[in-house]
């Protein structure tokens, strides 16, 4: 029984002294510098290109004339790019780049889900700022 007890003892021991996490010092890195220093800087070029990606949709003529149309401020929403975090420019690029498409992609003109995208993104940048 006492050879039980000393068994379990030890387990409880073993699994506790494991469960202590080690100080940052006694960690072993995964990843070393440069390859953090890589994926940090890849983020960062996304997210601007992701900016651009919404910039040159709101160049586009056809957006600006949906935009006026609706009552949209598309200075204001230009402007609003540069304050969006980064989970909202990915939702909006991604938005931007599916107008960018329908129109390059050969449409002279706007259909309904293009407009409704286009006032969708807009309005989503408006209501981000205004927040």
């Amino acid at each position: 029984m006492d050879r039980i007890r000393t068994s379990l003892l030890a387990m409880l021991f073993a699994l506790a002294i494991s469960a202590i996490p080690l100080p940052l010092s006694a960690q072993r890195h995964v990843a070393d510098q440069a390859t953090l220093d890589q994926v940090v800087a890849s983020h960062v070029r996304q997210k601007a290109d992701d900016r651009e990606a919404i910039r040159r949709v709101l160049e586009i003529q056809q957006v600006r004339e949906v935009a006026e149309g609706a009552g949209l401020d598309l200075k204001r929403a230009e402007t609003a790019v540069a304050a969006l975090d980064d989970a909202e420019v990915g939702l909006i690029a991604a938005q931007a780049r599916a107008v960018n498409d329908a129109l390059a992609g050969g449409q002279s003109t706007v259909t309904i889900s293009t407009t409704v995208i286009i006032i969708g993104l807009l309005v989503l940048i408006l209501l981000i700022v205004a927040i």
